[in-house]
């Protein structure tokens, strides 16, 4: 494999909560109002130092989705999902968007969000953008 470069992001950034890679910029937000397995997620228009799992179709609140899991390169951490293909028409404006969940990464603060008990199990996507 060859030699990885790591993107370092100027301004307010999520990372990963394991190993502090940096993600994304709050800039890059379009919705805050998507659910993951872990509770709350943001759809983002760019992210970084991530590699793309399979792809594979999934159900989700929404409907059906081609997706890939995306993973942090600094630690290899599972990070949130990348959309490549919408098979709803509605939903085509999330194609190439990635999801971070926020169990999984650092906000800008450094904080971390914490899942709750009453938490949504299930298909993971947003309920109304």
């Amino acid at each position: 494999m060859g030699r990885l470069f790591v993107v370092n992001l100027e301004g307010k950034v999520y990372s990963c909560k394991h190993c502090k890679t940096h993600l994304a910029l709050v800039d890059d937000i379009v919705s805050k109002t998507f659910q993951s397995r872990h509770g709350k997620a943001y759809l983002f228009s760019k992210v970084v130092n991530v590699s793309d799992g399979e792809k594979e179709d999934r159900m989700m609140m929404t409907g059906l989705h081609t997706v890939v899991d995306i993973f942090c390169i600094g630690c290899g951490s599972i990070v949130g999902w990348k959309y490549e293909f919408a098979h709803e028409k509605g939903q085509k404006y999330k194609e190439g968007k990635s999801v971070l969940e926020r169990f999984k990464v650092s906000g800008p603060d450094g904080s971390h969000y914490w899942v709750s008990h009453e938490t949504h199990v299930g298909g993971s996507d947003a309920d109304d953008v």
